[in-house]
């Protein structure tokens, strides 16, 4: 009970502060939006609203959404010190290594979907429309549509920094994610596929290509931490053998004072 209660207070204090930052970033939606449209208003196109409240309900799912981001330091460290009294010494290391790393590498996924990934997309969807067909694009489609193509974004950059803890902890191996390539190229194009949900094949294959060369680079992480726990092993063996070596000598020598 001592410890449903801890952890009602994290969960308090996290949905607490997503809002207090929600409430401050919508001060800030105007400016992101402006960012956020920039593929389609440096084409010279409008973007509209066909509902009443289209306008304001976007603003407030946008406004939610960097809250969140903005609050994801103070979540990690709410959960951070509910978890680590229960580790070790170098568990505790590990621990805050992998929440300070998961946050970088989301921001980072979400930064690189947008900059990169996201751009060429939209880019590549309005000129493939021609001169004859004009885009009408309302805000409420378009903000989903960013904000459900850049959080995958987010959670797939985490695969290496998971691929490097399941592979300290032995559940998976180098040879286990080789066999499993193909698995992952269809992975990467299906769910490329159901995120742009667009026919086209290029923009799910701008998509998809992030998602697989993320994964090739796991399987690299977890060939080094193999080769690593290798390297340490093989190092724990010639000590162990080294050390029975001396012991020996020391019982002949013993054997032969004797004498």
């Amino acid at each position: 009970m001592q410890h449903l209660e801890e952890l009602r207070r994290v969960i308090i204090i996290s949905i607490i502060s997503t809002f207090v930052m929600a409430g401050v970033c919508w001060f800030l939606s105007d400016l992101v939006l402006r960012i956020l449209l920039e593929p389609v208003t440096n084409k010279g196109h409008d973007i509209i609203y066909i509902g009443v409240t289209e306008a304001i309900m976007t603003k407030l799912k946008l406004a939610f959404f960097l809250g969140f981001l903005a609050s994801l330091p103070v979540t990690l460290w709410q959960f951070w010190g509910f978890i680590i009294p229960a580790l070790r010494k170098m568990e505790r290391i590990y621990f805050t290594l992998f929440v300070l790393f998961s946050f970088l590498l989301f921001i980072g996924g979400v930064a690189f979907g947008f900059l990169v990934v996201f751009r060429m997309c939209v880019n590549f969807l309005l000129s493939y429309g021609g001169k004859e067909l004009v885009p009408m694009l309302t805000i409420g489609k378009y903000v989903s549509f960013t904000l459900n193509f850049l959080l995958p974004f987010g959670l797939i950059f985490e695969l290496p920094l998971a691929s490097f803890f399941l592979a300290k902890l032995g559940v998976i191996n180098y040879r286990m994610m080789v066999k499993a390539r193909k698995i992952a190229i269809v992975a990467s194009v299906v769910i490329a596929s159901a995120l742009v949900a667009s026919p086209e094949i290029f923009s799910v294959l701008l998509m998809a290509a992030p998602m697989y060369l993320l994964y090739e680079i796991s399987a690299t992480i977890v060939r080094v931490v193999e080769w690593s726990a290798y390297r340490k092993q093989a190092g724990k063996t010639f000590n162990l053998k080294s050390t029975f070596k001396r012991l020996l000598r020391k019982i002949r020598r013993r054997g032969a004072m004797v004498e």
